[in-house]
């Protein structure tokens, strides 16, 4: 098997040097090129056209958004961006995934990090999974096909109430974004988002997503009350719960442990969702990698066979890890190009 080649680009000699030499520890990743801005990177991935990019945001003649944009423009590559969990970092980070990157390490303490190093397995495993997606991403969400049906049930609007869950991990913010701003406004139902991602982020996640979207896109808050055309972002660090109190519902964030590798965790909110009473109940699972949400999908069935499940086809998966596994658990409902997914959930409500 050739090895993954990887060019790294940042403006830090020290940064370029410790991340090339954690990716190198791994046999199966040779570093083949560093470069100290935007401007030298592109020159260099077009000369030695490398598997994977890791790329800085912060750099001077040419920073690392204006970089992943001609990148994309003139030589699709996988991109994992650095970056620090400034304000206006990680608002930048979430703007880099949405014009393509694949994703991103927050560095553990700003521009230079000098513990980057206990980032190793993180950085290693995103260059890894990074190397697997085909690009261009941009085309990934245009395909139309027909949806799968794994398993019909007649998704009846049975109470008054509608919670829409969705889980997410890798791509999930273009994903969310490409959903999220088709939803109509007067939409009949409270949505819960889980998106891995570190704290941080997931406000900056939350203003791009509200910008863009006919709903209320906001940080969950620990208490606060469901409502109608509201969509909740578990923040990072934290798990996202609903909590029944009668007939209302609320958002419980907890810092119980992670759950394997993860805090939020759909798997989390799914299993909380199960124990709600007379509400119907949606759950969606889109690009990712790995298997959060494939049990909650057991525990949500086993309490309630009523929920429907979808989960994002093959075809438009960035990661199709978190899907397959949900598809896996034959407790799928229905498979679905992303370009369908908006409509879907709408006609479900």
């Amino acid at each position: 098997m050739n090895p993954i080649r990887v060019i790294v680009i940042d403006d830090s000699a020290f940064m370029r040097k410790v991340i090339s030499d954690l990716l190198t520890s791994d046999p199966r990743i040779e570093v083949i090129a560093t470069a100290r801005n935007g401007q030298d990177g592109l020159e260099k991935i077009k000369q030695l056209n490398p598997d994977v990019v890791t790329l800085d945001i912060h750099m001077p003649v040419m920073d690392g958004i204006t970089a992943l944009k001609e990148l994309m423009q003139s030589h699709p590559t996988p991109v994992v961006m650095l970056s620090s969990a400034t304000e206006d970092a990680s608002f930048k980070t979430i703007q880099a995934i949405s014009s393509g990157a694949v994703d991103f390490i927050a560095k553990p303490s700003g521009a230079i990090s000098i513990d980057i190093a206990t980032m190793k397995q993180e950085i290693i495993d995103k260059v890894v999974t990074a190397s697997q997606v085909s690009l261009p991403l941009q085309q990934k969400e245009i395909v139309k096909q027909p949806s799968t049906l794994v398993k019909q049930t007649n998704p009846a609007v049975k109470h008054k109430q509608t919670i829409v869950a969705i889980g997410t991990s890798t791509g999930g913010p273009r994903a969310l974004e490409h959903i999220i701003q088709r939803l109509p406004k007067n939409l009949a139902a409270s949505v819960l988002v889980v998106q891995h991602m570190p704290a941080g982020f997931t406000k900056s996640l939350a203003q791009r997503l509200n910008q863009k979207a006919a709903l209320l896109v906001k940080e969950a808050e620990d208490g606060e009350l469901l409502e109608n055309g509201v969509i909740y972002i578990a923040p990072g660090g934290f798990h996202m719960k609903v909590k029944q109190v009668g007939t209302s519902l609320f958002i419980d964030l907890t810092t119980e442990a992670a759950l394997r590798g993860h805090r939020p965790s759909v798997d989390m909110l799914f299993t909380s969702l199960a124990q709600v009473k007379e509400v119907n109940k949606i759950a969606v699972v889109l690009t990712g990698m790995g298997n959060d949400g494939a049990n909650g999908i057991k525990e949500l069935k086993k309490m309630d066979q009523h929920t429907y499940v979808i989960a994002e086809s093959e075809e438009t998966a960035i990661v199709y890890g978190m899907p397959k596994a949900a598809v896996r658990t034959n407790y799928v409902n229905k498979q679905a190009p992303l370009g369908e997914m908006s409509n879907l959930i709408t006609n479900l409500v």
